[in-house]
Protein backbone atom coordinates (compact mmCIF):
# COMPACT_ATOMS: atom_id res chain seq x y z
CA UNK A 1 0.00 0.00 0.00
CA UNK A 2 1.22 3.84 -0.96
CA UNK A 3 -0.76 5.66 1.44
CA UNK A 4 0.27 9.95 1.95
CA UNK A 5 -1.02 10.49 5.40
CA UNK A 6 -2.27 14.11 6.04
CA UNK A 7 0.27 16.05 3.81
CA UNK A 8 0.74 19.41 4.19
CA UNK A 9 3.87 20.59 1.38
CA UNK A 10 4.94 23.19 -0.66
CA UNK A 11 8.11 25.83 -1.60
CA UNK A 12 7.27 27.76 1.32
CA UNK A 13 6.52 27.02 4.91
CA UNK A 14 4.49 30.26 4.88
CA UNK A 15 2.12 29.47 1.48
CA UNK A 16 1.70 25.49 1.38
CA UNK A 17 0.18 24.76 -1.98
CA UNK A 18 -1.85 21.79 0.16
CA UNK A 19 -3.02 21.23 3.64
CA UNK A 20 -3.88 17.57 5.14
CA UNK A 21 -4.44 15.47 2.01
CA UNK A 22 -4.65 11.98 2.03
CA UNK A 23 -4.36 9.72 -0.96
CA UNK A 24 -4.42 5.94 -0.64
CA UNK A 25 -2.96 3.66 -3.82
CA UNK A 26 -3.67 -0.24 -3.16
CA UNK A 27 -0.91 -2.52 -4.89
CA UNK A 28 -1.52 -3.35 -7.99
CA UNK A 29 -4.57 -0.59 -8.34
CA UNK A 30 -4.29 2.43 -10.56
CA UNK A 31 -5.25 5.74 -9.39
CA UNK A 32 -5.87 9.31 -11.30
CA UNK A 33 -5.47 11.97 -10.20
CA UNK A 34 -7.62 14.95 -12.16
CA UNK A 35 -6.65 18.25 -11.69
CA UNK A 36 -6.36 21.79 -13.17
CA UNK A 37 -3.17 23.34 -14.19
CA UNK A 38 -1.22 24.81 -10.55
CA UNK A 39 -3.45 23.16 -8.40
CA UNK A 40 -0.51 20.89 -6.67
CA UNK A 41 -0.87 17.73 -7.83
CA UNK A 42 2.43 17.59 -9.12
CA UNK A 43 3.61 18.36 -5.86
CA UNK A 44 1.86 15.85 -4.19
CA UNK A 45 2.97 12.91 -7.06
CA UNK A 46 6.66 14.61 -6.03
CA UNK A 47 5.92 13.57 -2.27
CA UNK A 48 4.35 10.55 -3.00
CA UNK A 49 7.79 9.46 -5.27
CA UNK A 50 9.93 10.71 -2.28
CA UNK A 51 10.94 13.26 -4.47
CA UNK A 52 9.39 16.80 -2.54
CA UNK A 53 9.66 16.55 1.53
CA UNK A 54 6.49 17.61 3.22
CA UNK A 55 5.91 20.01 5.81
CA UNK A 56 4.10 17.75 7.90
CA UNK A 57 2.43 14.43 7.00
CA UNK A 58 3.79 10.69 6.09
CA UNK A 59 4.33 8.70 3.01
CA UNK A 60 4.05 4.74 3.78
CA UNK A 61 5.61 2.58 1.58
CA UNK A 62 4.08 -1.11 2.12
CA UNK A 63 3.63 -0.43 5.69
CA UNK A 64 6.75 1.24 6.50
CA UNK A 65 7.21 5.56 7.08
CA UNK A 66 9.55 6.72 4.66
CA UNK A 67 12.70 7.93 5.91
CA UNK A 68 14.32 10.29 4.04
CA UNK A 69 13.95 11.94 0.62
CA UNK A 70 15.88 12.05 -2.48
CA UNK A 71 19.42 10.64 -2.36
CA UNK A 72 18.39 10.63 1.24
CA UNK A 73 15.49 8.22 1.40
CA UNK A 74 16.79 4.10 1.80
CA UNK A 75 17.86 2.33 -1.41
CA UNK A 76 15.46 0.31 -1.10
CA UNK A 77 12.75 3.03 -0.62
CA UNK A 78 14.15 4.94 -3.40
CA UNK A 79 14.08 2.07 -6.01
CA UNK A 80 10.73 1.04 -5.11
CA UNK A 81 9.48 3.97 -7.23
CA UNK A 82 9.65 4.79 -11.42
CA UNK A 83 8.70 8.28 -12.34
CA UNK A 84 8.18 10.07 -15.62
CA UNK A 85 7.64 13.74 -15.68
CA UNK A 86 5.56 15.83 -18.13
CA UNK A 87 8.42 17.45 -19.94
CA UNK A 88 11.30 15.12 -21.10
CA UNK A 89 13.99 17.35 -21.67
CA UNK A 90 13.97 18.80 -18.19
CA UNK A 91 14.17 15.32 -16.92
CA UNK A 92 17.29 13.80 -19.43
CA UNK A 93 20.43 15.00 -19.36
CA UNK A 94 21.57 15.66 -22.93
CA UNK A 95 24.73 14.24 -22.24
CA UNK A 96 23.89 10.88 -22.30
CA UNK A 97 22.99 8.79 -25.18
CA UNK A 98 19.23 7.18 -24.94
CA UNK A 99 21.10 3.90 -23.41
CA UNK A 100 22.52 5.46 -21.13
CA UNK A 101 19.63 7.00 -20.11
CA UNK A 102 17.78 3.99 -19.75
CA UNK A 103 21.01 2.32 -17.66
CA UNK A 104 21.60 5.35 -15.35
CA UNK A 105 19.33 3.70 -12.57
CA UNK A 106 21.33 0.68 -13.07
CA UNK A 107 24.34 1.85 -12.71
CA UNK A 108 23.78 3.94 -10.05
CA UNK A 109 22.43 1.09 -8.05
CA UNK A 110 25.41 -1.03 -9.09
CA UNK A 111 23.94 -3.38 -11.45
CA UNK A 112 25.69 -1.83 -14.81
CA UNK A 113 26.87 -5.94 -15.73
CA UNK A 114 22.95 -5.80 -16.04
CA UNK A 115 22.39 -2.74 -18.85
CA UNK A 116 22.79 -4.01 -22.16
CA UNK A 117 20.27 -6.88 -21.60
CA UNK A 118 18.00 -4.73 -20.20
CA UNK A 119 17.80 -2.01 -22.63
CA UNK A 120 17.35 -4.07 -25.44
CA UNK A 121 14.34 -5.50 -23.37
CA UNK A 122 13.17 -1.96 -22.44
CA UNK A 123 13.90 -0.25 -25.50
CA UNK A 124 11.05 -2.97 -27.11
CA UNK A 125 8.39 -2.75 -24.52
CA UNK A 126 8.20 0.86 -24.86
CA UNK A 127 8.54 1.05 -28.75
CA UNK A 128 11.87 3.07 -29.37
CA UNK A 129 14.02 1.56 -32.28
CA UNK A 130 17.14 0.00 -31.47
CA UNK A 131 18.99 2.34 -33.86
CA UNK A 132 17.91 5.44 -31.56
CA UNK A 133 19.58 4.38 -28.68
CA UNK A 134 23.07 5.68 -29.34
CA UNK A 135 21.94 8.87 -30.07
CA UNK A 136 21.18 11.94 -27.53
CA UNK A 137 18.18 13.98 -26.94
CA UNK A 138 18.83 16.80 -28.71
CA UNK A 139 18.46 13.91 -32.02
CA UNK A 140 15.25 12.82 -31.42
CA UNK A 141 11.81 13.74 -30.89
CA UNK A 142 9.80 14.21 -27.69
CA UNK A 143 8.15 11.10 -28.22
CA UNK A 144 11.17 8.90 -28.80
CA UNK A 145 12.35 10.83 -25.88
CA UNK A 146 9.51 10.28 -23.62
CA UNK A 147 9.60 6.52 -24.68
CA UNK A 148 13.13 6.22 -23.33
CA UNK A 149 12.20 7.89 -20.06
CA UNK A 150 9.57 5.88 -19.19
CA UNK A 151 12.30 3.09 -20.20
CA UNK A 152 14.39 4.21 -17.42
CA UNK A 153 11.28 4.50 -14.72
CA UNK A 154 10.52 0.65 -15.45
CA UNK A 155 14.52 -0.69 -15.60
CA UNK A 156 14.88 -1.67 -12.06
CA UNK A 157 11.49 -2.86 -11.93
CA UNK A 158 9.73 -0.47 -9.40
CA UNK A 159 6.69 -1.85 -7.36
CA UNK A 160 5.23 1.62 -7.48
CA UNK A 161 4.55 4.32 -11.19
CA UNK A 162 4.08 7.93 -11.00
CA UNK A 163 3.18 9.09 -14.20
CA UNK A 164 3.08 13.07 -13.33
CA UNK A 165 1.32 14.89 -16.79
CA UNK A 166 3.50 12.11 -18.89
CA UNK A 167 1.72 12.13 -22.01
CA UNK A 168 0.50 16.02 -22.04
CA UNK A 169 2.84 17.19 -24.64
CA UNK A 170 2.69 13.92 -26.96
CA UNK A 171 0.64 12.81 -29.54
CA UNK A 172 -2.56 10.25 -29.66
CA UNK A 173 -0.45 7.79 -30.93
CA UNK A 174 2.35 7.63 -28.73
CA UNK A 175 -0.02 8.35 -25.86
CA UNK A 176 -1.69 5.02 -26.55
CA UNK A 177 1.41 3.27 -27.07
CA UNK A 178 2.86 4.78 -23.85
CA UNK A 179 -0.57 3.88 -21.88
CA UNK A 180 -0.19 0.34 -23.12
CA UNK A 181 3.33 -0.15 -22.10
CA UNK A 182 2.72 1.12 -18.80
CA UNK A 183 -0.28 -1.52 -18.37
CA UNK A 184 1.50 -4.12 -19.33
CA UNK A 185 4.38 -3.94 -17.16
CA UNK A 186 1.55 -3.53 -14.40
CA UNK A 187 -0.53 -6.78 -15.63
CA UNK A 188 2.87 -8.67 -15.70
CA UNK A 189 4.71 -7.27 -12.03
CA UNK A 190 1.32 -6.05 -10.34
CA UNK A 191 3.12 -2.55 -9.68
CA UNK A 192 0.36 0.44 -8.39
CA UNK A 193 0.38 3.78 -10.59
CA UNK A 194 -0.34 7.20 -9.70
CA UNK A 195 -1.16 8.66 -13.01
CA UNK A 196 -1.39 12.32 -12.79
CA UNK A 197 -3.22 14.85 -15.29
CA UNK A 198 -5.63 17.04 -16.56
CA UNK A 199 -7.41 14.78 -19.27
CA UNK A 200 -10.26 13.66 -17.26
CA UNK A 201 -11.26 11.28 -20.80
CA UNK A 202 -7.60 9.71 -20.59
CA UNK A 203 -7.53 9.48 -16.72
CA UNK A 204 -10.87 7.87 -16.79
CA UNK A 205 -9.87 5.06 -19.44
CA UNK A 206 -6.65 4.48 -18.61
CA UNK A 207 -7.38 4.09 -14.54
CA UNK A 208 -9.54 2.01 -12.12
CA UNK A 209 -9.95 5.04 -9.73
CA UNK A 210 -9.95 8.47 -10.29
CA UNK A 211 -10.25 11.49 -8.22
CA UNK A 212 -10.38 15.20 -8.52
CA UNK A 213 -8.06 17.01 -6.74
CA UNK A 214 -11.02 19.09 -4.95
CA UNK A 215 -12.48 15.68 -3.47
CA UNK A 216 -9.34 14.92 -1.38
CA UNK A 217 -9.94 15.03 2.00
CA UNK A 218 -8.66 18.28 3.32
CA UNK A 219 -9.74 22.27 1.81
CA UNK A 220 -6.34 23.22 -0.40
CA UNK A 221 -4.52 26.61 -1.37
CA UNK A 222 -4.05 26.95 -4.95
CA UNK A 223 -0.68 29.27 -5.29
Amino acid sequence: MLELRSITAGYDRRAPVMRGVDLTVAPGASVGLLGPSGCGKSTLARVAALLHKPDAGRVVIDGEAARGWRHRAPRAQRTAFGVVFQQPRLSADPRLTLTNLVAEPLRAAGRGSEAAERVRELAATVGLGEDLLGRRPHEVSDGQLQRACLARALVLRPRWLICDEMTAMLDASTTAALVHAVEEYRRESGAGLLAVGHDRVLLERWCERTVHWDELSAPLEVR
